[in-house]
């Protein structure tokens, strides 16, 4: 072991006796006093192999213990001196020692505070001049002790001109707006756009936008849809952005030229393969209600398949699996059959009068809308029976006899009963619930998820019965700061996991509201819906706001009777409101519906009767 001495006055610890010693580096330890506890793995292996190439520039510093020799200042030299023990040459480390423990407290503190790292800016000139130089890249990231990935990007930036690097030191932008002008081709730009954001603190993003206007990432569901190969194929330039691990194409009207040859190929495709009468490609994200409606369209349905229980207690099972990510391929495919087979699915009838639209979604994949009936081809769907009836009124059939408000009552007392119906079925509300947060249900609203509640109650309230499990929904508070939060919070949980939970269940079917959606046909299913357990049609609620020529229509058919009848030709002579009347009573009391000799059958069919509209 050798050793040399600076003799000082010990009492000036600028001055105090210290030793540079040769110690075998099993003799070394960590010391408590170095305050450097948390340290980079990839930073701590990039350090040994720069030691391994160019030795250990600078010493440890240690005090020496009972236990030998505690390293103070150089802990992460220390912990890659570790990982060069195969080399002889670092069996054994020079270590400057320190004669006493506060001057080793002293070395531990001053070494990490008064480190300074080198500016970025002087740290891409260095490295730019190193490449110059000839210096390879793996050199350069061994003699800074960093990683390859951070060489190319400061060399990147090494290439940019000189008064970027310039503004960059002097503190008018920022490293990210830096490499933000990597992405500008032409120095005049680049130098332009420098002029403009020079000290605004502008973001990457308005820089990189000043620069290539017209760019498109490879993320953009266009270049995910047509492909980099495609485009690059077509002669489209691209610019790699080393910063956001991105590339940028060049030419957007290329782009939108080959999305749309693609998107017109896909439609053909689907059309050939799942046997449409007609499919058109959609460049929008999505085909909505209100795009069908716009373009005077309509929908159809699939029917709902059907799964045994079995079938449906082994598509629970993959669809947990599937949630846990251990889903093989075969598990994969399964679930898959499974999943289609719930759709169900359209029949050839249906497909030889409707069509389909395709869309790309913004993550780039191919969606398929099908089920949808022109306008030209509405009255040949109506006379296949493939489409209902016209609801609606309009150009495709006669003025529908009930009105807006009217309808607007039938579907908020459609949405009660069905709401009703969801409370029967906790589990089924709990897996409604998990699908709409879980972000599957796309744009379909399962619940009326917000601060205002789901209407459901009509303007005319009569003949509305509804669950009185829901009838005692308790409001929000208008004023919930006046309570203690903290002691209302700690009454709430103590109501129980059952009250909790019953709670949890009601309020939720309370928000239940599917309107319009395909899901909606399938949750009727589920829960058996009858909307006349809710809601029925009084004279006030319904028949005195419809016109006369529909309710003599209603009683000639509830009652089975020909025009001419004299049941028929009594009722037409009654007043507006006494039709209403009649009608309210024949569905209200059973003496009537016996007076006027109804089978069974009739006085089913009255029990379960619901206006066009309602389910």
């Amino acid at each position: 072991m050798n050793a040399m001495t600076n003799p000082a006055p010990t009492e000036d610890p600028a001055q105090a006796i210290t030793t540079i010693e040769t110690i075998p580096f099993a003799d070394l330890t960590l010391s408590d006093l170095n305050p450097r506890t948390i340290v980079s793995e990839s930073g701590i292996e990039a350090l040994a192999e720069n030691i391994r190439a160019l030795g250990l520039i600078q010493n440890l510093a240690g005090l020496r213990t009972e236990a030998g020799v505690e390293i103070v200042a150089g802990g992460r030299r220390l912990r890659a001196l570790a990982l060069l023990q195969d080399d002889p040459r670092f069996a054994t480390v020079p270590v400057q020692l320190a004669p006493d423990e506060e001057i080793a407290r002293t070395w531990a503190s001053t070494e990490n505070a008064h480190r300074e790292a080198m500016h970025p800016a002087d740290e891409i000139r260095d490295y730019g001049a190193m490449s110059g130089r000839g210096a390879s890249v793996p050199q350069i990231a061994m003699a800074y002790g960093v990683t390859e990935a951070h060489v190319y990007r400061r060399l990147a930036l090494s290439k940019l001109p000189a008064p970027v690097i310039d503004a960059l030191r002097d503190g008018e932008i920022s490293l990210g707006n830096a490499a933000a002008f990597t992405v500008g081709e032409d120095e005049k730009a680049i130098l332009t756009v420098l002029e403009q954001v020079r000290g605004t603190g502008a973001s990457d993003h308005r820089i990189k936008t000043s620069l290539r206007p017209q760019a498109v990432g490879h993320d953009d569901r266009r270049a995910v849809f047509v492909g980099l190969d495609a485009y690059r194929e077509a002669g489209g330039p691209v610019t790699n952005d080393l910063f956001a691990d991105q590339v940028l194409l060049g030419d957007a009207d290329l782009l939108d030229d080959l999305f749309g040859k693609a998107l017109a190929a896909a439609a053909e495709t689907v059309k050939a393969e799942q046997g449409w009468s007609w499919v058109e490609p959609a460049t929008g994200t999505n085909i909505g209600y209100w795009e069908i409606e716009q373009a005077k369209m309509e929908r159809i349905y699939a029917a709902p398949g059907d799964l045994t229980d079995e079938e449906a207690d082994r598509f629970e099972e993959l669809g947990e699996l599937a949630e846990t990510e251990a889903l093989d391929e075969d598990g994969w495919t399964e679930h898959r059959t499974l999943e289609a087979q719930a759709e169900g699915s359209f029949t050839d009838a249906q497909k030889a009068h409707a069509g389909a639209m395709v869309y790309v979604d913004r993550d780039g994949d191919l969606c398929v809308q099908g089920g949808i009936v022109r306008a030209q081809d509405k009255k040949a769907a109506r006379d296949a029976g493939i489409l209902a009836s016209s609801r609606h009124g309009g150009d495709d059939g006669p003025k529908d006899p009930i009105s807006a408000k009217l309808r607007d009552d039938l579907t908020r007392s459609t949405r009660a009963a069905r709401q009703d119906a969801l409370l029967d079925d906790p589990k089924l509300a709990l897996h409604l619930l998990a699908y709409a947060l879980s972000g599957k249900s796309g744009r379909t609203r399962v619940f009326g998820l917000r601060t205002e509640p789901v209407e459901t109650v009509p303007s005319v309230e009569d003949g509305l019965t509804r669950d009185k499990r829901l009838a005692k929904i308790e409001a929000p508070s208008a004023h919930p700061w006046e309570r203690p939060e903290a002691q209302d919070f700690a009454a709430f949980r103590k109501r129980g996991d059952r009250k909790v939970m019953d709670l949890l269940h009601r309020h939720l079917c309370a928000l239940l509201d599917t309107d319009g959606t395909d899901l909606q046909a399938q949750i009727d299913k589920l829960t058996g819906l009858e909307v006349r357990k809710t809601w029925t049609p009084t004279a006030e609620n319904f028949f005195g706001r419809v016109s006369t020529a529909y309710l003599l229509d209603l009683w000639c058919d509830l009652l089975g009777l020909n025009p001419d009848h004299p049941k028929a030709t009594t009722f037409a002579k009654l007043k507006k409101r006494e039709k209403a009347e009649k009608l309210a009573d024949l569905f209200a009391s059973e003496d009537t519906r016996s007076a006027h000799g109804l089978t069974k059958d009739q006085c089913a069919r009255i029990a379960a009767w619901t206006p066009d509209g309602m389910v």
